[in-house]
């Protein structure tokens, strides 16, 4: 994805004594009511979980109100984090049940999706309309996958999260998660395949 994630409202300004500090401590100052240190942790998780919300929902302004709903979720709930367990996972996985809450709840605001190009100062017309064909050859194969394989590739392939990871956030085990990844990746060669021969 190539824009940057939205700043989180209401987090204030970055403070050089929480930036070095390690996570664990990080919660457990949130959880005795340090708002600078639960800023702290918005700032690193951010860009990732808004990521994690925009490929479920496809919708920037949709992603930006579940993080919102997400982290202010996670704030509300922060005593029922196990201490010593790594934070992101957790936050993630309720960031994904909420983006997906939100999909079968609301119809989604039709706006413009996120472009997936990087600006090419060596761009030419048949290149442009060949990468256009191409993503939109991807994108309705990734439509034809079931909704958690979409979740698992779209986070492992588009996002770079470890399968190990994407287990702790959908609450499968790393094993699950390849599984997926590989009946996916069939379906989408297969998918990609048809449509070549359509073309």
């Amino acid at each position: 994805m190539n824009e940057a994630a939205p700043r989180y409202r209401g987090a204030g300004p970055p403070s050089r004594a929480l930036a070095g500090m390690d996570e664990g401590a990080l919660v457990e100052r949130v959880k005795r009511g340090d708002s600078a240190a639960y800023d702290e942790l918005v700032r690193r998780y951010l860009r990732r979980a808004f990521a994690v919300a925009y490929r479920v929902l496809r919708q920037r302004e949709d992603a930006e109100d579940v993080v919102q709903e997400a982290f202010a979720g996670a704030l509300e709930h922060i005593d029922s984090f196990e201490s010593g367990r790594p934070f992101g996972p957790w936050l993630f996985r309720i960031v994904i049940n909420r983006a997906l809450n939100a999909r079968r709840s609301r119809a989604i605001r039709a706006t413009e999706a996120l472009s997936e190009d990087l600006p090419d100062s060596a761009r030419s017309p048949s290149r442009d309309l060949e990468r256009s064909e191409a993503r939109s050859r991807l994108r309705r194969a990734l439509e034809s996958l079931p909704e958690r394989q979409r979740i698992i590739v779209s986070l492992f392939e588009l996002e770079g999260f470890p399968s190990a990871e994407i287990g702790a956030m959908l609450g499968l085990s790393d094993g699950t998660v390849r599984w997926h990844l590989h009946q996916a990746r069939a379906a989408l060669r297969a998918a990609l395949g048809q449509e070549e021969e359509a073309t």
